[in-house]
C-alpha cells in the first residue's frame, strides 16, 4: 500500500520532472525558470548513469522543457546563477568510482548555448561543494574528490574553500573550512557565506555544524548548530533566513541510510533555528533554489544511495507561528 504525500503548511506539489527521476543534480534560477542540471538517472537494466541533461521548469506555467545539455556529463555539479547566466564549476563523473572533474562552463539562457571556461585549478577540483554568490564571485567550500557508490565505498571529503570571479576569470584560494564537509548546504546572506550541515567521509558521519565566513575579514566562525545533523541536504536563502530540506544519514541512532523529512530554518540575524512543516516526500541528493520567495525542490532520492524520483515540490515560507519550539 502506497501512502500519499501529506502537503502541510507552506508546501505544494508541482508538475513532476518531465523526463523522469533525477538525483545528485544541481539547480539554478534565471528569469522565473528553474534549471535542473546533470545528476544521475536509472538505467533500464539496473544501476545508474551520470547525465548532462538539462531541463527547465517554468514556474509561471508549471511546465517543463528541454535545453542544451551540459557538454560534459556530471553528477554533484557545482552550480550558480550570476548576472542572468548559469555557471558550472566542476563536479563528479565516472563509472564505478566517481572522480572530480575540473571542466567548467557558462550557459546563456537566451542563446541556449554553453561556452567552455578555463578549468578549475589543479588540486581543488571537487563536486558536492557548498555554493554561494557575492557580487561577481562564486564561492565554493568543501566537497569531495572521489565517491565510490555503495556501502563502505571511498568518500574523499575536503576542507578546501575557493572563489571564482566571473569578470576577471580568476580563481582564488580562501581560508579552509574548520573541518572537511561534503553534501552540504551553502548560501550567502549579506557579506557572510554560510556552510550548513553535511558529512565527512560517509553517510554515517553527518554533522550539525554551521560555519560562517566573513567575506571582509576572511575568517571562519561557528554559529548555532542545526537541530538535526544530516548530509545530502538542499538549502536556499529567502531574505535573511536559510531554509534546509531533507537529507540522509544516521537518525536517532539508527542506520546510516535513513532519509530525512526535516525542514529547518536558520535565522542569520538572531543566530537561531526553528523547525517547520516537514517535506511531504522525504528525500536526499536534491537541490533547492528560490524564485520570488518560493523555494523549488525538484527530484532527489527516497532511499539510501541511488533512488531517484521525479517529485517536484515547492515550499513558500509561512508565518513563524507554524514552527515548533
Amino acid at each position: 500500500m502506497t501512502t500519499e504525500p501529506s502537503y502541510g503548511k507552506g508546501w505544494r506539489p508541482l508538475a513532476p520532472i518531465a523526463s523522469g527521476p533525477r538525483q545528485e543534480h544541481s539547480v539554478a534560477a534565471v528569469g522565473g525558470k528553474v534549471y535542473v542540471i546533470g545528476g544521475i538517472v536509472a538505467n533500464p537494466t539496473g544501476g545508474f548513469t551520470t547525465t548532462g541533461r538539462m531541463e527547465v521548469y517554468d514556474t509561471r506555467r508549471d511546465t517543463w522543457s528541454d535545453a542544451a545539455p551540459l557538454p560534459v556529463a556530471m553528477n554533484h555539479p557545482n552550480v550558480a546563477a550570476v548576472g542572468g547566466r548559469i555557471y558550472v564549476l566542476g563536479g563528479l563523473s565516472g563509472g564505478d568510482a566517481w572522480q572530480a572533474l575540473g571542466d567548467s562552463f557558462v550557459y546563456d539562457p537566451l542563446a541556449d548555448r554553453w561556452t567552455r571556461l578555463r578549468s578549475v585549478p589543479a588540486g581543488i577540483e571537487r563536486g558536492s561543494a557548498a555554493i554561494g554568490v557575492h557580487g561577481t564571485k562564486i564561492l565554493l567550500a568543501g566537497g569531495m574528490r572521489t565517491l565510490v557508490p555503495g556501502p563502505g565505498g571511498l568518500q574523499d571529503t575536503v576542507d578546501t574553500a575557493s572563489s571564482y570571479d566571473i569578470v576577471s576569470d580568476r580563481w582564488e584560494r580562501l581560508p579552509s573550512l574548520p573541518q572537511a564537509r561534503d553534501h552540504v548546504g551553502g548560501a550567502v546572506v549579506g557579506t557572510t557565506f554560510y556552510v550548513l550541515g553535511g558529512r565527512d567521509r560517509g553517510q554515517a558521519n553527518v554533522r550539525d555544524t554551521v560555519y560562517a565566513l566573513d567575506l571582509h575579514s576572511r575568517r571562519w566562525s561557528e554559529r548555532a548548530p542545526m537541530p538535526t545533523a544530516r548530509g545530502g541536504i538542499a538549502a536556499a536563502a529567502v531574505g535573511t533566513t536559510i531554509y534546509t530540506f531533507g537529507g540522509e544519514g544516521k537518525h536517532d541512532g539508527t542506520g546510516p541510510n535513513d532519509i530525512f523529512a526535516e525542514t529547518e530554518a536558520y535565522d542569520t540575524v538572531h543566530d537561531r533555528w526553528q523547525r517547520l512543516a516537514p517535506m511531504p516526500v522525504p528525500r536526499h541528493g536534491t537541490a533547492a533554489v528560490a524564485v520570488g520567495g518560493t523555494i523549488h525542490i525538484p527530484g532527489g532520492g527516497v532511499a539510501g544511495g541511488g533512488s531517484p524520483v521525479d517529485v517536484n515540490d515547492a515550499y513558500r515560507p509561512v508565518p513563524q507561528s507554524e514552527s515548533s519550539p
